[in-house]
């Protein structure tokens, strides 16, 4: 077999020892995040609903944290270069059965081992690379999510101010049109009658002060 254990590997680790879980369970996981660099760990494992997600979790940031403070690496630059679960110590507790009998429990426990490592030249740059390109997408959906959003407020808008003339032209009906026009009519009328009238009454003062 060549190559070094998994458990003598180089980079910086955090171990968990004791956790109250089978290993089996934990290295569910802990199968989903190892190689990938830690951020994708991250997220897959903050979208990950088994309980041990939440635990590795906090492995995974203690060992990036002791790479940070202790060996000075970039958090951007790191990877999980091995990640297992070993057998911890076994608690054997009995339940009663019927007959006299008892039932086994084992309450099993086991040690989690994250450790991190600084990417290869080559491969960070494809891991930048696609950082870039999601940042690139999500602005882009951004921005058309927002200008989606102006273009529904502008013809909401415009639905209302629409709505709004229509309910002006329907509650102004042709009959009421035509009566306030005839009712106009009538006083333009009434109002030239008074003014002829008082023309006429002035004329007819004037011809009665000549005669006297």
């Amino acid at each position: 077999m060549s190559g070094a254990k998994t458990n003598e590997r180089p980079g910086t680790r955090a171990v968990l020892k004791g956790y109250h879980m089978s290993a089996t369970k934990a290295r569910v996981v802990l199968d989903l995040i190892r190689g990938k660099d830690v951020q994708t760990a991250a997220e897959i494992l903050q979208g990950t609903t088994r309980e041990a997600a939440d635990v590795i979790l906090k492995v995974l940031v203690s060992a990036v944290a002791n790479a940070v403070n202790n060996d000075g690496l970039n958090a951007e630059e790191l990877y999980v270069a091995a990640a297992f679960a070993d057998e911890g110590v076994t608690m054997k507790r009995f339940r009663p059965r019927a007959r006299g009998r008892a039932g086994k429990i084992r309450k099993r426990a086991c040690h989690i081992t994250i450790i991190v490592a600084r990417l290869d030249d080559d491969r960070l740059e494809v891991v930048r690379a696609s950082r870039s390109a999601q940042v690139g997408a999500s602005r882009a959906r951004r921005v058309a999510s927002s200008r989606r959003g102006r273009e529904t407020t502008t013809t909401d808008e415009v639905s209302e101010e629409t709505t709004l003339v229509a309910s002006v032209e329907e509650t102004t009906t042709p009959e009421e049109v035509a009566d306030v026009a005839v009712e106009t009519t009538d006083e333009t009328v009434n109002e030239e009658t008074t003014i002829d009238e008082a023309e006429t009454s002035d004329a007819a003062d004037e011809t009665t002060e000549e005669t006297k």
